[in-house]
């Protein structure tokens, strides 16, 4: 392969890493919101949410959603939020990984990329959409650029030695 093509898989795995980093960092944000939803009533948040998205709470999927909130306690809470932290550190070491053309980062991505794809594809099949074959088709590419970058990184270790 020559060099200007090296630079743009270098280039599209650096921009994934940043890309599961922004993911880390709205999902530590919603889980900080999760924590401070503790010390307020979680029903009247979710009801003002409501409200501002213009939604009538007595329809079916609000309700259900109002429901939720109205059974959430500070315990499950708190699970959420922790949840939310591993999976946002999970996101940064992948990033950082990614970033430093580790191989064992990019084993991650093409992992956790798969896990998606069978959602992907039962949510395009439910509701065919742009948003549902975009985002399938985005989650292929990420798998199949970590497993090209992983077998290109092979094949160079391979000839060195």
């Amino acid at each position: 392969m020559t060099a200007p093509a090296n630079k743009a898989v270098d280039s599209a795995v650096r921009l994934v890493a940043f890309f599961e980093a922004a993911k880390g960092v709205l999902v530590l944000l919603v889980g900080t919101g999760v924590i401070a939803l503790r010390h307020k009533g979680v029903y009247d948040v979710a009801l003002s949410l409501i409200a501002h998205a213009h939604l009538n709470p007595a329809s079916r999927y609000p309700h259900i959603f109002l429901d939720a909130a109205s059974d959430l306690q500070n315990t499950r809470l708190l699970v959420l939020a922790g949840g939310a932290a591993c999976y946002a550190a999970l996101r940064f070491v992948e990033a950082f990984g990614l970033l430093f053309a580790r191989s064992w980062a990019e084993m991650l991505a093409a992992l956790s990329g798969a896990i998606y794809v069978p959602f992907e594809i039962m949510g395009l099949w439910e509701h065919r959409t742009l948003l549902h074959a975009g985002m399938l088709v985005a989650n292929l590419a990420i798998v199949a650029l970590m497993l090209y970058a992983l077998v290109r990184k092979r094949r160079g270790l391979q000839s060195k030695a």
